[in-house]
């Protein structure tokens, strides 16, 4: 049996796990569209065993949310957990990055979630990387802020120099879990297998979107080498 051959639930991981990326604040991007909907599932992610919830909505040009619109909506969000009177992971508000010139500019302003005190949760195209990746990088860290790459072995013009180039200069990875599992094709997985191998990931997030996705993780399957691994990710 390899190292990576599947025979072990995915949602093993779930214990006391800490899902540093997630789509469940609704109305707000391409995520969970309803209130029922993200209590639903933040009530099932609880009886799966996660503790904590990190709500990433995206923030880009064709998606500009506000730190104060997301925190209206978060508050309403939890509001609404409180009169359902339901359990759930215990939940915490930032937002998915994408490196464009509006996170450019609220970046200077200082308009921006951040993950924990001093982590910000970053992305880019799947296709191509943005223009000067590196020095919106090194300005990430010039605000003092830790920039943690979301889900980096989907870009597919990312390969290990480029992994290892970003790593030198103290960007964190986050892994997709669905990646490992195969939600994004065969190429996304074994670049994911690969990298957590290697000891590149610091965190790992769920990226959760809606209920089928959901329902994928829990008929998911990994080996028991690879949930060693993610177990050591599993806090953030």
């Amino acid at each position: 049996m390899g190292l990576f051959s599947h025979n072990v639930p995915l949602v093993e991981v779930f214990k006391d796990y800490t899902d540093c990326h997630c789509h469940l604040l609704p109305g707000v991007d391409d995520g969970v569209r309803t209130v029922e909907d993200s209590l639903e599932m933040l009530a099932e992610l609880s009886r799966l065993g996660v503790s904590q919830v990190w709500l990433t909505s995206h923030v880009m040009e064709d998606c500009p949310n506000t730190p104060e619109s997301l925190n209206a909506r978060f508050e309403e969000l939890k509001h609404s957990v409180a009169q359902a009177g339901i359990q759930t992971p215990q939940l915490h508000l930032s937002a998915e990055n994408m490196m464009d010139e509006l996170f450019e500019s609220r970046l200077e302003q200082g308009k921006v979630l951040p993950h924990m005190p001093r982590h910000l949760l970053v992305e880019t195209s799947y296709y191509t990387p943005p223009f000067d990746l590196d020095g919106i990088l090194s300005r990430v860290f010039s605000k003092g802020y830790f920039p943690i790459l979301a889900h980096p072995e989907r870009y597919v013009y990312m390969d290990d120099p480029d992994y290892r180039r970003l790593k030198d200069m103290g960007v964190r990875f986050q892994l997709n879990l669905s990646s490992l599992a195969g939600f994004y094709g065969k190429t996304a997985q074994a670049k994911a297998e690969k990298m957590l191998k290697s000891g590149y990931y610091n965190f790992t997030g769920t990226d959760l979107h809606n209920r089928v996705m959901l329902e994928k993780y829990k008929s998911a399957k990994v080996s028991s080498k690879v949930m060693e691994r993610l177990k050591s990710l599993a806090n953030f």
